[in-house]
């Protein structure tokens, strides 16, 4: 099972490295990594997405709450969240093809980017079955390139689940 943390750290030399570390001599794989500035200056949040049973799960989270300069550690897996990625994708993209492509990336709200006279780079941001939908898609023009971030994510402060909502019927009707 895939987990998403959102760990909190002490923006210091090092830190990363020992996070890594911790992983490493472990035999933990960190499947995606995202880190950035967080809401407090010299604090950084580290979105890590890992594989692993309960039982790996709370392993992972004890070691990771002994690290030096690791303020908190949060599974982001079972509670209400947002999840994002980033993805930019370079298409082969020769004239005849290139309307297809610019019908498709409008129906998955991406954005071109860069424009070339056999290319085009898409930008895309979503959740990260968005982003391996437009990937298939884009596969029959001839992916030239692909960069991706990390998955990052936050607890939902409205506590809604959306993806319980998905499953109960008729729910995305909204009467007035």
């Amino acid at each position: 099972m895939k987990n998403t943390l959102s760990v909190l750290v002490e923006n210091q030399s090092g830190a990363l490295s020992r996070i890594a570390g911790l992983f490493a001599r472990r035999g933990f794989n960190i499947d995606s990594l995202a880190v950035g500035p967080g809401e407090t200056a010299g604090i950084s949040r580290l979105t890590m997405v890992v594989e692993g049973d309960n039982r790996t799960l709370e392993q992972i989270t004890k070691q990771l709450e002994k690290l030096l300069n690791v303020i908190s550690v949060v599974d982001l897996s079972q509670i209400p969240s947002v999840e994002r990625e980033l993805m930019l994708i370079k298409v082969s993209s020769p004239a005849h093809n290139r309307q297809a492509i610019l019908d498709l990336v409008q129906v998955f709200r991406a954005k071109v980017v860069d424009v070339a006279d056999e290319a085009l780079t898409l930008e895309v941001v979503g959740d990260p079955g968005k982003l391996v939908a437009l990937e298939r898609l884009m596969m029959q023009y001839g992916i030239q390139e692909i960069a991706r971030t990390g998955k990052i994510a936050m607890k939902r402060a409205s506590g809604v689940n959306t993806e319980l909502l998905k499953t109960i019927p008729g729910i995305n009707r909204i009467s007035v």
